[in-house]
């Protein structure tokens, strides 16, 4: 993947960056060996990425403070019926998943996280820009946030009860025998669950980028050559977002329905 972006062209943009970079080496390495002046791209691109959705979020609202729009859908494609069409396909399959009442809880998270992987899935698409979603930093970032959000709901929720589960899964009495075994096993299991969220979505969009970037530069048919690769780089975006969501989802949903699972002694 060339490290040469858009912005490349802007005068001063590379130099401001190696500067910038020098600035934070010495307190900012990369997750996974990258330059330090590199480790700032995608923090830029993120930066676009949620500047272009507040500036939707920002349409969107206007159209929702009239009575009238608010009340009658809009015939054409605009920020609220894009907000709308996918929130709604995300409450549905949230509400199958987690319940109604979890799916509304739940919404502002998983809703905010599969936009901002869409549209970094998405700008990647753009010749000149690289998806911010292609570097470990970024995809551990959103990973560990589900993490950190599975658990503390899961302590909300079920007290001291969601630590026990790991301990005795199966929530009868002879499991508490084995948790020397168990524990450690969930742990892993657990701690595993990020990581594979972020190496998932990293990998996938890596991969993505380098096929749509080799096929940019076989200039033969500079226009119609790429179109088919473009269109299957639209749909890898797209299950790669559902993909986290949904997993997001079964993750939390896990965690807040732990107590029936240990009160039942079955799921």
């Amino acid at each position: 993947m060339s490290d040469k972006t858009l912005l490349s062209y802007i005068p001063g943009f590379d130099d401001a960056m190696h500067h910038a970079g020098e600035a934070l080496g010495h307190w900012q390495p990369s997750f996974i060996g990258h330059n330090d002046v590199l480790t700032l791209i995608p923090a830029v691109m993120l930066g676009i990425v949620v500047v272009l959705l507040l500036a939707m979020g920002v349409s969107a609202r206007g159209r929702l403070a009239k009575v009238e729009e608010a009340v009658i859908p809009d015939a054409v494609m605009n920020p609220r019926t894009f907000f709308e069409l996918f929130l709604d396909t995300l409450m549905s399959l949230m509400t199958d998943i987690m319940g109604a009442k979890n799916a509304k809880r739940f919404l502002p998270l998983l809703g905010t996280c599969g936009l901002v992987i869409l549209f970094s899935n998405l700008l990647g698409l753009v010749p000149g820009f690289v998806p911010p979603t292609d570097n470990l930093n970024v995809t551990a970032a959103l990973a560990l946030v589900i993490f950190f959000a599975t658990h503390i709901v899961g302590v909300q929720t079920n007290g001291l009860g969601h630590i026990t589960h790991m301990m005795n899964p199966v929530g009868v009495w002879w499991g508490w025998f084995m948790v020397p075994i168990m524990f450690p096993i969930e742990l892993i299991g657990h701690l595993a669950r990020p990581l594979s969220l972020s190496l998932r979505l990293m990998g996938n969009m890596v991969g993505d980028h380098k096929v749509l970037g080799i096929f940019l530069t076989l200039t033969a048919v500079p226009i119609v050559y790429p179109v088919p690769i473009i269109g299957m780089g639209v749909l890898v975006c797209v299950v790669q977002t559902a993909v986290f969501c949904l997993l997001s989802m079964i993750y939390i949903g896990l965690a807040v329905e732990e107590q029936h699972h240990d009160e039942g002694g079955h799921h």
